[in-house]
């Protein structure tokens, strides 16, 4: 039979169960504010019955119960509801790192009218529209160079505004890569402890609260997944590559990439391959700095040298009130000192590739004149060689805009003379230099014969940059050519020192057979402000006013559509959290509720222990007295 005190015994396992839920109550109402936190509840049990083998189960059926016990204390989750929020939160980092470097982008083109880019490339072209009308005044010339240093002053601030959030980008980068590998490392070591927790019978509720909240802090940053294998293997993986297993982790590393200007590529140090990410804000931040922000300076530079070229090319030809021609009014620095654009690339001492920026045929052309001839010119894309076939129908107008919407890297226009140029453009892969015109090839004539740019057709004809001297392919001559220039052409660009020194140099006039023009010749200024206007086809860009409107619309358009999808996935996870915050969540009325149910019940067990109590006295003190 049982033991005369076993009431002694159920009660105290009663005490101590209803304790232990008055501690979890206290432990949920401390930690109502902690971050990451969820509520724990205990789970009470009957304690396993006392078998009496001795009585006859016809005449007392059942067995003698024992009280209560504490199965667990377990926290309250949702585990799919967790990994939809870990699912999700890579896309909130992406769009809030995109939304707050295109605002930035958005202030640099913000502009005050008068002080603007735009409006003082206008206010230079009003300066040689003036200098036309009074091509004999040294005033007008003077007006010139003030607009033409004001211009260059603000392509240099556009330059510099640009560079700015580049670099801003680049160290948040670094800094993000850091974060990364903490939160992978905190990650580790909380497994090892959990681990050791759970090998001992226990449930590690707030170390596993610690990780939830790491997990979901780390795929903020990069787009992850979070597993648990057999023997509570914790383990997280991003882009296909283990990030945390266990106890250990994979950091990843940066250092200065030469091929992307010095800037920081993002790599496993364990293997040395790169990161990839898909999301999060670390592939927010590389799309930004290497495809969005390096596009705008691209595309100043791209604008910048197109300007210069084409100024440059009226003004080279034209007299100066001083009956001198022959001087650039921008200063250009080539990317190479080689005047035939000869290059060392792999940095072995010997040439090994061509550094060309434009190419200029041969042959006057009519663009509204038909070719009548059929054949395919094949030239560099971003992806490899990009074929551009050609018509016995097509005008030689056809021809240029079709290279132009090829995708290709060189963009074509027929100068003032009539003569075809290709001009290289910036490169979409980091691995090409900008402004270096690869591969022109031409299966017929329209290039060699017609256009007057190759000395032969086919494959072996072909002009091609990874070879020196390519420029003997090319039937122009010295003069069918110029040596791509210095990287960032709105960085260093300048007026030309000499025309600052003597403004009766500043050209206005083309004059008449090879000799100056009569001191009222301003046609050469009239070229020049024309080009305001003039189809001169940057890119797929036509003219100078497109090119600054394409790119205010462009950069408003990104920042729209960063600001609605942040606001988007900030909604989205905000019903996510809200969601596990209903389930998980510390409730105070709840908690209070648990409280008076757990103190009331510590007071019935603690009046039955005294009730009992005064049984075994009369027991013993009082039984055969």
């Amino acid at each position: 039979m049982q033991s005369t005190f076993s009431g002694i015994e159920l009660g105290k396992r009663g005490l101590v169960a209803h304790t232990q839920g008055l501690q979890t109550v206290g432990h949920n109402l401390s930690n109502a504010s902690t971050e990451g936190y969820s509520r724990q509840r205990v789970e009470l049990k009957p304690t396993d019955p006392l078998y009496v083998p001795g009585l006859s189960r016809e005449e007392r059926p059942g067995q003698v119960g024992q009280g209560t016990d504490v199965a667990r204390i377990e926290r309250v989750r949702d585990a799919l509801l967790d990994r939809r929020i870990v699912g999700q939160a890579h896309l909130q980092g992406y769009w809030g790192a995109r939304d707050r470097y295109v605002d930035m982008l958005e202030k640099v083109y913000n502009e005050v009218a008068d002080v603007s880019l735009r409006g003082s490339l206008d206010q230079f072209w009003d300066s040689w529209q003036e200098l036309s009308l009074h091509p004999a005044e040294m005033a007008s010339r003077a007006v010139v160079l003030e607009r033409g240093n004001t211009f260059v002053d603000a392509v240099h601030e556009r330059f510099r505004g640009l560079s700015r959030v580049r670099d801003m980008i680049e160290e948040d980068v670094k800094v993000t890569v850091g974060e990364i590998n903490t939160l992978a490392g905190d990650i580790a070591a909380l497994n090892v402890e959990i681990l050791k927790v759970k090998a001992q019978g226990d449930n590690p509720n707030d170390l596993m609260d610690r990780r939830d909240l790491l997990v979901e802090k780390l795929s903020g940053l990069i787009n992850i997944t979070a597993t648990e294998r057999d023997r509570d293997e914790f383990m997280v993986h991003t882009a296909g590559f283990h990030l945390v297993q266990g106890g250990e982790f994979r950091p990843l590393g940066v250092a200065g990439d030469p091929g992307n200007e010095g800037y920081v590529r993002v790599f496993w140090r364990v293997g040395d391959e790169d990161v990839r990410p898909q999301g999060g804000r670390l592939a927010g931040l590389l799309e930004l700095r290497d495809v969005d922000v390096r596009r705008e300076i691209q595309n100043l530079d791209n604008m910048t040298v197109n300007f210069m070229d084409l100024v440059n090319e009226i003004h080279s030809s034209a007299w100066g009130l001083n009956q001198r021609r022959g001087n650039p009014f921008f200063v250009e620095y080539p990317a190479v000192a080689n005047l035939m654009g000869n290059y060392d690339r792999d940095g072995d001492g010997e040439y090994d590739s061509s550094y060309v920026f434009r190419i200029a045929g041969a042959n006057r052309m009519d663009p509204q004149e038909h070719i009548g001839l059929d054949g395919e010119m094949v030239f560099a894309g971003p992806r490899g060689e990009l074929r551009v076939p050609y018509y016995p129908s097509d005008t030689v107008k056809d021809v240029v805009d079709r290279i132009n919407h090829s995708g290709a890297d060189v963009a074509a226009r027929l100068d003032r003379n009539g003569r075809l140029s290709l001009k290289g453009v910036p490169s979409r892969d980091p691995a090409f230099p900008d402004f270096v015109i690869r591969h022109v090839e031409d299966s017929g004539q329209f290039l060699a014969g017609y256009a007057g740019v190759l000395r032969g057709s086919g494959p072996e004809a072909a002009y091609s940059w990874d070879v020196p001297d390519a420029v003997y392919a090319l039937e122009g001559g010295d003069a069918g050519y110029a040596v791509a220039p210095l990287a960032h052409p709105s960085a260093w660009v300048r007026v030309n020192e000499q025309l600052q020194r003597e403004p009766a140099s500043i050209a206005a006039s083309f004059g008449e057979a090879g000799r100056p023009g009569l001191p009222g010749d301003g046609s050469a200024a009239l070229a020049v402000a024309s080009l305001r206007n003039h189809p001169v086809m940057i890119g797929k860009t036509t003219t100078f006013d497109n090119y600054f409107a394409d790119t205010v619309a462009f950069i408003g358009l990104k920042g729209e559509q960063a600001d609605i999808e942040l606001k988007t996935q900030e909604a989205i996870m905000k019903d996510l959290r809200d969601r596990r915050e209903a389930l998980s969540g510390v409730n105070i009325d709840e908690e209070i509720g648990n409280l008076i149910k757990y103190q009331h019940g510590y007071s019935a067990v603690a009046h039955f222990i005294t009730e009992f109590t005064k049984m075994i006295d009369t027991i013993i003190n009082r039984l055969g007295v």
